[in-house]
């Protein structure tokens, strides 16, 4: 069966096993928990102890608290990513086994955040670093103490380097013969 929410592929199996844990918590706290995964998916980090205390009366392993995120991380990602609609991931996530609160629950809180997550999915994607600045130099050596007439010219280049992730400028420095930089510059 195909899934909108899954870009209209089958739903992953370990996906269809986490539904059952997801089972486990009160509707109420998973809404809370989606609050924190959004918030998460938002940039915004997410609070474990939170989420510690909210699936406590669970009885969950540490694996199954990080299930239940990686989970929820997936299916509000992969909603926001190909723009299901609340009522269709709700209907989507009934029929792989969530209960009717539960979808409902986590659809409100998906709802409420999906243009929001949208932006931010859409800033956080394929960010390449790009080019600051360049600089350069030649300098020419006519002598040495060890060759009377050198005459060898070297092009000193410096780049600064935004990078996507972080916001960092990082420079970047190189030295190259005259002929290697004739070779770059014809590559450009």
């Amino acid at each position: 069966m195909r899934f909108r929410f899954c870009g209209d592929l089958d739903c992953p199996d370990w996906v269809l096993a986490e539904i059952s844990t997801l089972a486990k918590i009160s509707s109420v706290k998973l809404k809370l928990i989606c609050g924190q995964v959004l918030k998460d998916l938002q940039g915004e980090g997410i609070d474990y102890e939170k989420i510690l205390k909210l699936t406590s009366d669970a009885k969950f392993e540490s694996g199954d608290v990080k299930a239940t995120i990686a989970v929820l991380s997936f299916i509000l990602s992969s909603a926001a990513k190909h723009s299901v609609g609340s009522d269709s991931l709700s209907s989507e996530l009934q029929q792989l086994g969530l209960p009717k609160e539960h979808a409902t629950g986590l659809c409100r809180s998906y709802e409420e955040k999906q243009s929001p997550l949208q932006d931010s999915l859409r800033t956080r994607s394929l960010r390449l670093n790009s080019l600051d600045s360049v600089s350069w130099r030649v300098d020419q050596t006519l002598s040495s103490s060890e060759l009377q007439q050198v005459n060898e010219p070297l092009v000193h280049l410096k780049f600064t380097v935004r990078d996507g992730d972080r916001g960092v400028t990082e420079p970047f420095a190189m030295t190259m013969s005259a002929e290697k930089f004739r070779v770059l510059l014809a590559g450009v």
